[in-house]
């Protein structure tokens, strides 16, 4: 019978190996990250988008490291077509942004908690999960390949690890925004928010469609 401290050494490396590379990929300012922070201070649905980020993460990261990473780096017009449709859904949602920081909003208890349609929500939340090209080379081709190096026996391990990562950054994200609620209490940090959310859309959009079509 194999020792469980043997086993414990053994695939402790994989893990820690996925969860330390997935920490250092997702914890960045990005579309998604600035989403769920806002949920997060909004108060709405946090645990159904925290829980949709995560599972979505670990879903793509086990797809690159069981043969999709290979697949996606054989066919370039697959990214091209993302990298649009991303840019796009960017350039829209920044467009929003950019729009509501002009008005005068801010966060009352009254007002706090759950006021949208969950539906909705998720379907945000998909949008910059998966029309987002980045998450697709962070998690799928990057993470995917070096996941795919890995012994066989540890490649699971090595997802889990960095999947764990995904719950523990966007649970901190989404849970831990609420500790920011007081400052937004003012309506001009929701102006300053929204207005550095539209700015960081458009530029990621810019920034996309110029490595992708002009490189």
């Amino acid at each position: 019978m194999t020792n469980l401290s043997d086993t414990f050494y053994y695939i402790l490396p994989a893990y820690t190996q996925g969860l330390v590379l997935s920490l250092g990929l997702i914890v960045a300012i990005g579309a998604q990250n600035a989403f769920v922070l806002r949920q997060g201070l909004r108060r709405e649905y946090v645990a159904s988008i925290v829980l949709f980020c995560a599972l979505a993460d670990a879903i793509l990261i086990a797809a690159g490291v069981f043969g999709m990473a290979k697949a996606l780096g054989e066919r370039p017009i697959i990214t091209k077509a993302l990298s649009l449709a991303g840019a796009v859904f960017l350039a829209t949602y920044g467009w929003q942004a950019l729009r509501r920081a002009q008005q005068s909003n801010q966060l009352r208890p009254a007002e706090s908690g759950v006021q949208g349609k969950l539906a909705a929500v998720i379907l945000q939340a998909a949008g910059f999960t998966l029309l987002n090209p980045h998450v697709y080379l962070d998690t799928v081709l990057l993470l995917g390949s070096i996941g795919a190096q890995q012994a066989p026996a540890l490649r699971p391990w090595f997802v889990i690890g960095a999947s764990c990562a995904s719950v523990l950054w966007f649970s901190m994200l989404g849970f831990g925004a609420r500790w920011l609620a007081p400052w937004f209490a003012r309506p001009k940090a929701w102006q300053i928010l929204d207005g550095l959310i539209g700015v960081t859309m458009w530029l990621l959009a810019f920034l996309l469609l110029q490595h992708t079509f002009f490189a």
